[in-house]
């Protein structure tokens, strides 16, 4: 799960596997803050997942290297779970632009729409 994170950066889970896998998150992104030749081996041992790894020295590494801690956060939120009711929650890293490239791929596909169908229009 922690790969799923640090790959799409924002994950929908329950509320206790949030809470439970933030403290395992924070220690690999602690890792990934310096690149050396073990830290990636430990980073790939314990993700196993080259990708992420990739990711996680490339990307976040430089992206929280002046930040102490607190590269993640859980959000609650209000609906429960369908099946048995569970509470839901966001767990996501602080300062991603997921919502961000999500809003732009919106307004984009609204814009094709809307030019697409002022095209018919014409016809």
């Amino acid at each position: 799960m922690i790969c799923s994170i640090i790959k799409h950066e924002r994950v929908v889970t329950t509320l206790p596997k949030a809470k439970a896998m933030r403290r395992n998150l924070e220690k690999v992104i602690t890792l990934g803050k310096n690149k050396t030749l073990a830290r990636y081996r430990r980073a790939i041992s314990m993700l196993r997942d080259e990708e992420a790894a990739k990711k996680l020295f490339d990307e976040l590494g430089p992206r929280y290297a002046n930040r102490p801690g607190g590269y993640s956060r859980v959000l609650r939120l209000s609906e429960h779970r369908i099946g048995d009711g569970g509470d839901r929650a966001i767990l996501e890293l602080v300062d991603n632009n997921v919502l961000a490239a999500q809003i732009a791929k919106a307004e984009e596909a609204a814009a094709h729409d809307h030019d697409h169908d002022h095209d018919e229009d014409e016809d």
